[in-house]
């Protein structure tokens, strides 16, 4: 039990399970937030019924995996992982931009592509998570590596989901939760920076790119 939570002190571990918990907490805190804010507030946003769009909005931010999952997979086997990782984090400060400027222009169309432009953030980050660990860790630290993401996930769904419903229903809800979202993108992307190179497994992969053949 030592020798996972020992992995948390080497280079080869500690940037990537920070990256993916910053981005996890990320996706939960928008989420939540937009869902917290849709359902009390949604006379400000839209005509639409607002507990019709919080029944929706968690679906759109899945489609993306549904979409986007075999393709994510070959750029993870095509591309450099560290590089990669970094790439999907600068996409993150992006889109949290777009999502500030919703809040604060009370745009739910802005919020809803940037909810959805989160699920596919998520989607490009998955397969990096699942094969980067193969190529750092030895074989008897993959269990233990592989368990101390998974907790440091549900950990950050959990912290995020609640972050996210206290932001919404602050006095200074939209604009607090801009800043802590862009903020967490930023940590996000400067931890990034730390991830080992990872080499591609399959660098002459030929991407194939419409998502309906490969789904």
């Amino acid at each position: 039990m030592s020798s996972q939570f020992q992995l948390m002190g080497e280079r080869r571990f500690r940037p990537f399970f920070f990256t993916q918990f910053l981005g996890a907490f990320n996706d939960n805190v928008f989420k939540t937030a937009l869902i917290t804010l849709v359902t009390f507030r949604a006379g400000q946003l839209t005509s639409l019924d607002g507990k019709t769009l919080a029944t929706l909005l968690p679906g759109l931010f899945i489609l993306p995996f549904f979409l986007f999952s075999a393709t994510s997979g070959q750029l993870a086997d095509k591309f450099e992982k560290s590089m990669l990782a970094r790439s999907v984090k600068l996409l993150e400060i992006a889109i949290m931009c777009l999502a500030a400027w919703g809040f604060m222009a009370n745009s739910l169309w802005q919020l809803v592509s940037a909810l959805f432009l989160m699920g596919v953030h998520s989607t490009l980050f998955g397969p990096v998570k699942y094969s980067y660990l193969p190529q750092h860790l030895q074989q008897d630290e993959l269990i233990g590596g592989n368990g101390m993401i998974e907790m440091g996930t549900f950990v950050a769904i959990l912290v995020g989901e609640i972050a996210g419903a206290w932001l919404a229903t602050s006095s200074f809800g939209p604009a607090l939760t801009s800043v802590v979202v862009i903020g967490v993108a930023i940590a996000g992307y400067w931890v990034s920076r730390g991830i080992p190179l990872s080499p591609p497994s399959d660098p002459s992969l030929v991407i194939n790119w419409n998502p309906l053949t490969e789904t």
